[in-house]
């Protein structure tokens, strides 16, 4: 039996559909930050692999919060790799674009250096290390900009603020690439399948800007993507900094027999229809 952790997210819910057989275990009900009891509680689940879709997402509070990001985003994954390994079965879970400085002119592929510029970056990547250490046979899944009909993200804030029908802003210069959580789901199984281990990465097609995703979602959901007003990273400053340009590529995928995701305006109208309707 597989066990998804994090079942409670935006890809955790996208893999009910894919995973139907599973055992999905929300965030109340597998507290991560109690690293040092991890492996015991997994072999109690008996699992036959790990997806673990569970992470400290928040950007911004991470620059102050680095303590307790470090310790769900890399020693409960170390934790999770250590378990996995000694029981003999995959893991999977997820990382992100942001372990890369964004400064390329390219799209960053699997083998690249990876640099990354904040503090969230930084606890992904040390996860990345911890579980292919502790298990070589680990699956990391870099990915970017994740969005679902399902969940609170990008997409759904900015249908939220055309309803309002007032101009608002959105950063024009920063470049990645959309990643639709239900896509995500069907190739993290497809990869899970073909027993694929290492660093992959798996985004929808296609690179794009915040503000020119916003434009399209928004006038996919009929209202008039004029609202939005482009800005730059600087007229919009966060406490943690932002990549550049972090759009991912891979080296991988084609060699592995992986198909690529779909083009993220080909997936993108699902997402707005689903939460048009919510």
């Amino acid at each position: 039996m597989i066990v998804v952790l994090g079942a409670g997210g935006q890809v955790g819910t996208a893999l009910r559909s894919v995973l139907p057989d599973a055992r999905f275990v929300a965030r109340d009900g597998f507290d991560l930050s109690d690293t040092a009891t991890i492996e015991r509680r997994l072999a109690r689940l008996a699992p036959s692999a790990v997806v673990n879709c569970a992470a400290y997402t928040a950007v911004d509070r991470a620059e102050s919060e680095q303590e307790a990001a470090h310790r769900i985003n890399a020693e409960a994954v170390a934790a999770m790799a250590r378990y996995a390994a000694a029981a003999g079965i995959p893991l999977v879970t997820y990382s992100t674009d942001y372990v890369f400085a964004g400064d390329a002119t390219v799209p960053y592929v699997e083998s690249d250096a990876t640099d990354p510029v904040n503090a969230y970056g930084r606890t992904k990547l040390a996860g990345e290390r911890a579980a292919m250490l502790a298990h070589p046979g680990t699956l990391v899944i870099r990915t970017s900009w994740v969005i679902s009909a399902t969940h609170p993200n990008f997409v759904a804030t900015m249908l939220g603020l055309a309803a309002k029908g007032a101009p608002w802003r959105v950063v024009s210069d920063q470049v990645g690439c959309p990643t639709v959580a239900a896509d995500l789901a069907a190739a993290t199984v497809a990869a899970l399948d073909a027993g694929v281990t290492g660093i992959l990465h798996r985004t929808n097609t296609g690179a794009t800007t915040w503000f020119h995703l916003a434009q399209a979602a928004v006038e996919l959901a009929g209202h008039d993507p004029g609202l939005i007003e482009p800005c730059t990273t600087a007229d919009y400053p966060t406490p943690a900094r932002r990549p550049v340009c972090s759009v991912l590529a891979s080296e991988r995928a084609g060699p592995l027999g992986l198909a690529p995701l779909p083009p993220w305006r080909q997936s993108l109208p699902a997402v707005v229809d689903g939460l048009s309707v919510r």
